[in-house]
């Protein structure tokens, strides 16, 4: 099976940074896809960021600009570099793995990890 453990939310006051990490493990050997999601309470999960494995990325417009996603291959690791955070950013914040084997319809979750941010 594959395992993920996600590090790095916390608590932040509005303009500060964290940094997200999502660490894949178990018996995956090939990795695709790598994403973050968040979801804020009674909001439905959204996709903040998402980095091919080929390292193109894409971004939610709310975040374009402020966030960086990154993934080190030989670590199996994704990471989110969230600045300027707002208000508005706080949310649980999910990564999502397309790997295997066992390849998975949709992906591995992490257990996510809160972020909160203070005005």
């Amino acid at each position: 099976q594959v395992q993920l453990v996600e590090s790095g939310g916390g608590l932040v006051q509005a303009g500060g940074s964290l940094r997200l990490s999502c660490a894949a493990s178990g018996s995956i050997i090939s990795i695709g896809a790598m994403g973050w999601y968040r979801q804020a309470p009674g909001k439905q999960r959204e996709l903040v960021a998402v980095i091919t494995s080929g390292g193109s990325t894409n971004y939610a417009d709310s975040v374009k600009g402020r966030f960086t996603i990154s993934r080190d291959n030989a670590k199996n690791t994704v990471y989110l570099q969230m600045n300027s955070l707002k208000p508005e950013d706080t949310a649980v914040y999910y990564c999502n793995v397309n790997g295997g084997p066992p390849w998975k319809v949709g992906g591995y979750w992490g257990q996510g990890t809160q972020v909160t941010v203070s005005s």
